[in-house]
């Protein structure tokens, strides 16, 4: 169904859309780069709004969110339609295509959160959250109002311009932002973006709700040391205890490159740990994913696979003192 879009100015006939970095100009009945964006009559709608073809309750370990609620559950949900393009995309199926959806209105899918057992919220993942700004901003502010406690997740690539996310941040509790790259070149060829507005999302979401990264290392691409010491530097500088998860790449969509060495993987979050408190290694076997005082080392959160056990009673380490910063 259509639904009024915001965030757009008219350019004549055309319309100018503001929600993203692409700021793409629209003509008549044509799409955006996210393909669900489309100028109706001079004047932006969204075909998306409430449309889900994804819903479960996951881990929020999944998101991969390891610092927020551990251990509890997160009722998940997504749409369709990307404003990247990215050649290992592993929801292309959903992501870059329109796929079979079903309509929720915003009232229902607070309660379906409300009724759940063990549910902490809901987690807007699977394709990519910021196409969806309107549902997403009207869903969370609903689910707000009713129970305050209730949590609202992001997991995102952080390519939306400053004012809607500045409206938005105050219904978001956490997000999970991939930072895909520290190379301007690497956006552009192979996620079809670009790095400066990502980076401008993580520095505008710091302190203003829980925040991870998620970089995948693809096999040639982004994996050199060089790059992984850019990216952790910078979060680093940000915030030691941002966590970052470095995801092992494997073949997907239109990337055939051979999966990222494991050694390299090894390496990676050695160099990471040089700058950050936290470094987790996804998409791998037999690797410990668990969460250490960065102080004095005692075991915080014992993890295996997506099922975690706290040993906090809060975010302090109940060994040293230590302000972990984890939100349980």
């Amino acid at each position: 169904m259509l639904h009024d879009a915001l965030f757009f100015e008219k350019h004549g006939d055309r319309v100018k859309c503001l929600l993203c970095p692409h700021n793409c100009i629209i003509a008549e009945e044509r799409f955006g780069l996210c393909s669900v964006r489309t100028n109706k009559d001079g004047v932006l709608k969204t075909i998306n709004y409430g449309e889900i073809t994804a819903m479960a309750i996951d881990p929020i370990e999944k998101k991969p969110l390891y610092h927020f609620k551990p251990g509890k559950n997160i009722l998940s949900v997504g749409s369709f339609g990307c404003n990247f393009s990215c050649d290992f995309c592993q929801n292309y199926s959903i992501a870059q295509y329109k796929a079979n959806s079903k309509y929720l209105p915003p009232e229902e899918l607070v309660n379906r959160c409300l009724d759940l057992e063990n549910n902490i919220g809901i987690a807007f993942t699977y394709n990519e959250p910021s196409i969806w700004y309107e549902y997403i901003y009207e869903t969370s502010k609903q689910l707000k109002e009713t129970d305050p406690h209730a949590g609202v997740v992001l997991v995102t690539n952080g390519y939306i311009e400053t004012e809607p996310l500045l409206e938005l941040l105050p219904y978001i509790d956490a997000m999970n932002i991939d930072l895909k790259s520290f190379e301007q070149g690497y956006y552009k060829k192979v996620c079809g973006g670009q790095l400066g507005p990502v980076l401008t999302t993580i520095k505008n979401a710091v302190g203003k709700c829980h925040i991870e990264i998620t970089t995948l290392l693809v096999n040639g691409l982004n994996d050199s040391k060089e790059e992984v010491e850019q990216i952790a530097s910078y979060l680093g500088n940000l915030d030691k205890n941002i966590p970052l998860h470095l995801s092992r790449y494997f073949p997907s969509y239109k990337m055939d490159n051979p999966p990222t060495r494991l050694e390299v993987m090894l390496e990676s979050r050695d160099i990471a740990k040089k700058h950050l408190n936290y470094v987790y290694l996804g998409n791998m076997g037999d690797v410990d994913t668990s969460t250490y005082c960065p102080k004095c080392g005692r075991l915080l959160i014992e993890r295996n696979n997506f099922f975690a056990n706290s040993h906090m009673g809060s975010n302090i380490c109940p060994g040293c003192g230590f302000d972990t910063r984890i939100l349980l």
